[in-house]
């Protein structure tokens, strides 16, 4: 990769974040004075170019707290900005400018349980639909705040547009938090009779919420025990949430926690723009396809 490229991010810092170009220079291990060099010289069309691509990575990268990697800084290039590179160049500018997705971390297994009462897996790892409320997928999560307190998170995956149809938030894990999830879901959606898909927690194997189900004319599936694969992309979304918003910063108190999962969610469903969704946010996708 030139170091031209690394020369317009220290200019494109300096100029829209007055970094110091001292400091930047010694990020990227560049020569001061081979830079001021650089900067005095006449720039070509395509160096024109080049500076705008890179003025505006380093401006979603900035926007996004580093979420971003390079394939989704490619759409958002596309979408917002009308510029139309491959991933392969966007991968070199910003590895050449230091620029990189923040890692995630590694789940950890699930403890196994004894559920009450049991349905067949009848998903079957079968993450594809071919219509929006064809199937659902629901789990529950927690999160800790301030001095090792918990809050819990249960939302309702759908496997067409791969948005968050309902979600409820609690301080406890309990049947409770699952009921107004579906309630809430049930409420946006009156018609939908999906596949109904969980793991064999507690909150999903009792009478109550086997009724539910029953009455909004719903089929349960479950997850067989000790496999978490069989809820992927349920887990897959914990995953992103957690990488792209709780990793990233570190809460004191439940209230500020709650706003910042709301925020995240409502990033998710409407300004996150997936390339499986032909490059749309999963409730612009469902409003097209809706439309349809």
């Amino acid at each position: 990769m030139r170091l031209e490229n690394k020369y317009l991010a220290v200019q494109s810092l300096h100029i829209e974040k007055n970094y110091p170009i001292l400091t930047l220079c010694d990020i990227l291990k560049l020569n001061r004075s081979s830079y001021y060099k650089w900067l005095h010289r006449d720039q070509s069309e395509q160096e024109a170019k080049d500076a705008e691509l890179i003025e505006r990575i380093c401006e979603l990268y900035q926007e996004s707290n580093g979420i971003f990697g390079y394939r989704r800084i490619q759409l958002n290039l596309k979408r917002r900005f009308n510029l139309h590179c491959n991933k392969k160049r966007v991968y070199r500018v910003m590895r050449a400018i230091g620029l990189k997705s923040v890692i995630r971390r590694k789940r950890p297994n699930y403890i196994k349980s004894t559920p009450e009462i049991t349905a067949e897996n009848i998903l079957n790892r079968n993450f594809t639909a071919e219509n929006l409320n064809e199937k659902w997928l629901t789990d529950v999560t927690e999160f800790k705040y301030g001095n090792g307190d918990k809050l819990y998170l249960s939302a309702i995956l759908d496997l067409k547009d791969k948005g968050i149809v309902s979600y409820a938030i609690g301080r406890s894990n309990n049947n409770q938090l699952v009921f107004n999830t579906f309630d809430a879901a049930i409420q946006k959606h009156p018609d939908a009779k999906p596949l109904f898909h969980s793991d064999r927690g507690y909150q999903y194997t009792n009478k109550v919420f086997k009724a539910k189900l029953d009455a909004a004319g719903m089929t349960q599936s479950m997850s067989r025990v000790g496999r978490c694969i069989d809820n992927g992309p349920m887990e897959a979304f914990w995953g992103t949430l957690k990488a792209e918003m709780y990793y990233l910063h570190r809460f004191l108190d439940y209230d500020s926690l709650r706003t910042a999962i709301e925020q995240y969610i409502h990033f998710y469903n409407n300004g996150r723009y997936q390339a499986k969704l032909d490059g749309y946010a999963p409730l612009e996708y469902r409003a097209l396809l809706q439309a349809a």
